[in-house]
This record gives structure tokens, C-alpha cells and sequence, in this order.
């Protein structure tokens, strides 16, 4: 699968696919820079066309005049994960400035990628006591957040079908993949397994259903497994989550 260039500033970067994927989900798709926060994907522009504002920016600069140039770095961990943090365009420009070299080290800038992303962990991770119904509102709009992400975006949209060339649509759908569908998945499994006793035995099977899509779409994302072995979104999960919610059990 080919990543649309507009999907983020790539800068002429050899980026891998499996680094952009890694980066986008883990940041959540906002910037990190300390107090931003953007998120970095637009699609409610009044009828405008959808857009993305992300920049993938090195740590350790890509050429030798730029800030914080590591010369023994080789070409793939310039572009690897480990040596990108993703910022919007203001911040990407803040921290490339010459002048400014002192202030962004590469300490701070690992330092600043490492709790921009533990951040987004916790916000996915908050441990509460819900009851089973409390559990099942809780879930409920991260999944109707990811039906609507599908609905209007996904390969089977109407935009989709009758726009297959709108690359600007597509990079959006790519982004809400990253930074919503990814991030309400893990959220949802994270609840799940915090409070996986409150549901019956005739409730496993779907649960365990669901748990098993979240693994297998988030590696197929991250490009581990193919397309084709990637447990389908299990609707009876969403009967059940609905259920739940409107039945107070």
C-alpha cells in the first residue's frame, strides 16, 4: 500500500511505510510539541477538501547543514522511526531553526517525542470502575466515532466510490486510520481487559472476537501481516456493546 505524498510533509524523505504507520499511531495524530496538541488530520472545512497538517521531522537532522546532523548515522536510521517526531508545521519550523539549535538538542527532542506519546497512552489507559452498563456508554461512541471514520472515508464510502482518485480524500482516510480508528481500538481493548469479568460467558465469544480485529488491524496497519489474515470487525461486538448500553444490564 502506497502512502499519498500529501498525506504528510515528506520533504523528498525516504521514509518506510511501516515508520509512518508506527509514528502517526503512536502520536495519536496530534503534534508533540509541549502544550500543542493540533490535531493534525482536517476533514470538517466546510465542503472544502479534506487535508492533512502533520510533518515528520528528524531528531537528528537528514543533511549536513541541518540542526542536530549526526554523521554516522546511515540513510535508514535517519529515516527510522526511532530518529522522527511528528509536529505540525509551526513547531517543525521552530525547532529547525538555526538560532534555535541550542535550545531543541537531541536529548530534548527524545525526550519531547517519549512524553508526548506516554500522554496519549495515558489518555487510552485511565484505569475507572465502571459497571457493565457504565462500560458499554463508555465504549459506545468510540465505536460510532470509528463507524462514522469508515462511513465517510473507508474504501467503501460513497466518496471512495465515486471520487477513487481523490488522493486528498484518501490521505485523510489513511489519517483517521492513524489517529482515531487506532488510537478508540486501543482505548476499547484497553477497558476491555481492565473489566473483561463483567461480561457472561455467552458475551466472551464476541469480546474475544473483538480483541483478536484490534490485534490483527493494528498489525496489518503497522504492515506484519497481510490484508487477508485480519479478523473482520465483528459485529455481533457492536450488538452487544449497544445492547448493553440501551438495556442498562
Amino acid at each position: 500500500m502506497t502512502l499519498p505524498p500529501d498525506m504528510i510533509t515528506l520533504h523528498g524523505m525516504a521514509i518506510s511505510q511501516k515508520s509512518i504507520k508506527i509514528l502517526w499511531s503512536a502520536a495519536g495524530g496530534r503534534c508533540a510539541f509541549p502544550g500543542c496538541w493540533e490535531r493534525l488530520c482536517y476533514h470538517e472545512a466546510k465542503g472544502a477538501t479534506p487535508y492533512t497538517l502533520g510533518e515528520m521531522a528528524h531528531i537528528c537532522g537528514d543533511k549536513p547543514d541541518a540542526n542536530r546532523h549526526d554523521p554516522d548515522q546511515t540513510d535508514a536510521e535517519r529515516d527510522d522511526y526511532q530518529n522522527l517526531v511528528l509536529l505540525c508545521p509551526t513547531h517543525h519550523t521552530l525547532i529547525d531553526r538555526k538560532e534555535n539549535e541550542p535550545a531543541y538538542t537531541v536529548a530534548v527532542l527524545h525526550e519531547m517525542k517519549a512524553a508526548h506519546e506516554a500522554r496519549v497512552l495515558e489518555r487510552l489507559d485511565k484505569d475507572e470502575s465502571l459497571t457493565k452498563a457504565e462500560l458499554a456508554r463508555t465504549i459506545l461512541p468510540l465505536l460510532e466515532e470509528n463507524r462514522q471514520s469508515w462511513a465517510q472515508y473507508g474504501p467503501m464510502s460513497e466518496l471512495a466510490r465515486t471520487q477513487p482518485h481523490n488522493e486528498a480524500a484518501h490521505a485523510v482516510w489513511l489519517s483517521e486510520r492513524l489517529s482515531v480508528i487506532i488510537p478508540n481500538n486501543r482505548k476499547i481493548a484497553s477497558l476491555i481487559e481492565e473489566h473483561k469479568a463483567l461480561f457472561d460467558t455467552g458475551e466472551q465469544e464476541a469480546v474475544a472476537a473483538f480483541l483478536m480485529h484490534v490485534r490483527s488491524y493494528e498489525q496489518w496497519v503497522e504492515d506484519s501481516i497481510p490484508y487477508a489474515a485480519v479478523r473482520r470487525f465483528p459485529l455481533n461486538f457492536d450488538e452487544l456493546i449497544r445492547g448493553i448500553s440501551g438495556g442498562g444490564a
